[in-house]
């Protein structure tokens, strides 16, 4: 009878340090959740602030864009002067770009 009580608080020793350290380990496994689930969460903060910022200099962008083309639909239905002002504009804007991208094309090689 003894021999089985012995064995028996050996098998809970046993039992017990098992136990402890399937705890220790869970505990470490919580914890690095945790802080992985910190590092997600104030990555997404920043994130969320880059974000807030683009909407901002996107509207400012639209403002600029919206003004720009009122002023040109404007000049389009206006007289035949500013036509051919705007002709001459455009022109020398699409000559610019293509003097540009010939130029760097050149400097490129």
């Amino acid at each position: 009878m003894a021999d089985w009580t012995r064995d028996r608080s050996s098998v809970d020793d046993m039992l017990d340090a098992e136990n402890k350290r399937l705890a220790e380990n869970l505990a470490s496994k919580v914890s690095r959740l945790k802080s992985l689930a910190y590092d997600i969460d104030r990555e997404a903060d920043d994130q969320n602030e880059y974000l807030d910022g683009m909407d901002s200099n996107f509207l400012s962008a639209t403002g600029l864009l919206t003004g720009s083309v009122k002023r040109f639909s404007t000049m389009v239905r206006s007289g035949r002067d500013n036509r051919r002002i705007l002709c001459y504009v455009s022109v020398g804007l699409v000559s610019g770009f293509f003097l540009l991208y010939y130029l760097i094309s050149r400097i490129q090689r």
